[in-house]
């Protein structure tokens, strides 16, 4: 399995605290991080260093997510890349008929996920690690803290008793 820290992930939103947000919860999940303040700087940015999964909001100046979204999918090189829409308009007047337009997109052309503002760092995390099949720093850490665990029981179980009351005595002055 990829590790987090060998993916990019590029946030596309025009909202500076979303986009500073959004970049911070990737980035502690172990992602490296670039960003872009709308849909023509994120197109530009794809380009550039073709990242691993674009997250998109969908209600932008200059070009919409879903005229991003319709821009990738034209292009091969870059019609794979996973998308996550994350928008705080997928109920009201803004977003519902973008939302609607995913509707009418093949299978293959529709975003992975769509999700809904406000988002937990944790179902952006597990969404991301669900997407590129990785797995978070935290989780790799936890892993590691777990097999190292288990080491220190297995050699505990195959101490003789004299091992044990030194480690006992040292552990309970």
């Amino acid at each position: 399995m990829a590790k987090a820290s060998e993916k990019t992930i590029l946030v596309v939103d025009d909202e500076p605290d979303v986009r500073e947000f959004l970049s911070a919860c990737i980035q502690d999940a172990g992602f490296q991080v670039k960003t872009a303040e709308d849909g023509v700087d994120g197109l530009e940015k794809i380009e550039k260093y073709m990242p691993d999964l674009v997250t998109v909001d969908m209600v932008m100046p200059r070009r919409s997510g879903i005229n991003l979204i319709r821009k990738l999918k034209k292009n091969k090189d870059m019609a794979n890349i996973p998308i996550i829409v994350i928008t705080a308009h997928a109920q009201d007047e803004f977003g519902e008929e973008d939302i609607s337009k995913f509707e009418g997109f093949a299978t293959h052309l529709k975003p992975r996920y769509i999700m809904e503002k406000p988002i937990t760092p944790a179902n952006l995390k597990k969404a991301i690690c669900n997407i590129l099949e990785v797995e978070s720093e935290e989780e790799n850490i936890a892993k590691k803290e777990s097999s190292e665990h288990n080491a220190v029981m297995d050699a505990l179980k195959n101490a003789d008793k004299a091992t044990i009351e030194k480690i006992s005595k040292m552990l309970n002055p």
